[in-house]
């Protein structure tokens, strides 16, 4: 098929590339505009555009499609289909209209569960047993489409957000292959009306931890957030990430520290896998102990 892709970040790359090495031809690939970001504040490309031009094919990065030259242009490009994964922009109707067999949105939840900005943080952090992708046909509404395919997957309790974002990306890259090769064949599946929710946009005040909640919530709160922003609480005035944890028993006063790094919740305790200090990358926890000391009845904060 002649394909449009719109995608921006890294979640989107594994999807082009399985386009690419399907035999589509990718008529243009849109994505963000470059954007300021490091210390220096040097504009820097979306990984999505890096890999177009590592393809050799055509980027074009509108800031929004407001301009009528900007959906001309896309109309121009004559696709049958519209591939969108993580593109960060609403599309207006025109440009839902403009393939011919539409756009298709890849979504990484089983909708209507987690439409919206945030799903597979949101899937963590609620305590969900699984997820997975949802091919979608787009209409104007928020993630609203019928769905033409799904493929689940368990969200295991070793599960952080990274790998799960990896995990989905590659499920995503398959399954529009095939829901491509099958798309004559696939018959659209409106959504339910019950059991929607809405995955927001991850807050960095969610992010400090409570350490009276019970640990089955802090460790979902630290695998949820973890990489970005990352769980954290205060030791000896230093801010601390953690961003590998298990549920463990444990009693003691909340945010004790109980034997190494396992620290009291209100209810049981959770065992410290990966953590990060302030300046430094995160490191396994036995890695952060040799500079750390954590007293058997010391406090987190």
């Amino acid at each position: 098929m002649r394909i449009v892709f719109m995608g921006s970040p890294d979640f989107s790359v594994p999807v082009l590339n399985e386009l690419v090495a399907a035999g589509h031809e990718i008529a243009c690939v849109y994505c963000q505009p470059p954007r300021p970001a490091g210390r220096g504040k040097k504009d820097r490309i979306t990984p999505v555009h890096a890999r177009a031009e590592e393809l050799g094919l055509m980027v074009r990065h509108p800031l929004n499609f407001k301009d009528p030259a900007d959906i001309d242009a896309f109309a121009a490009l004559d696709a049958d289909v519209a591939v969108v994964v993580a593109y960060g922009l609403i599309l207006p109707q025109a440009l839902l209209d403009a393939p011919k067999r539409g756009c298709l949105n890849i979504h990484a939840s089983l909708l209507p569960r987690w439409r919206g900005a945030a799903p597979i943080h949101r899937a963590i952090l609620e305590g969900d047993n699984e997820t997975g992708i949802c091919i979608m046909q787009m209409e104007a509404g928020l993630d609203t489409g019928p769905v033409l395919l799904r493929v689940e997957t368990d969200i295991e309790p070793e599960d952080t957000t990274a790998t799960l974002h990896d995990r989905l990306s590659e499920i995503g890259a398959a399954a529009i292959v095939d829901g491509l090769y099958a798309l004559d064949h696939l018959t659209p599946e409106p959504q339910s009306s019950q059991g929607v929710t809405y995955a927001k946009k991850i807050d960095k005040a969610e992010a400090k931890i409570d350490w009276t909640q019970p640990a089955d919530q802090i460790d979902r709160q630290i695998r949820g957030l973890s990489p970005f922003p990352g769980a954290w609480a205060s030791y000896a005035g230093e801010r601390i990430k953690f961003h590998m944890s298990k549920h463990v028993q444990g009693t003691g006063q909340a945010g004790e520290v109980l034997d190494g790094f396992t620290i009291a919740c209100g209810v049981d305790a959770v065992e410290i896998l990966t953590a990060q200090r302030t300046g430094k990358r995160a490191m396994p926890a036995a890695e952060v102990l040799k500079g750390l000391e954590l007293p058997k009845g010391s406090t987190f904060e």
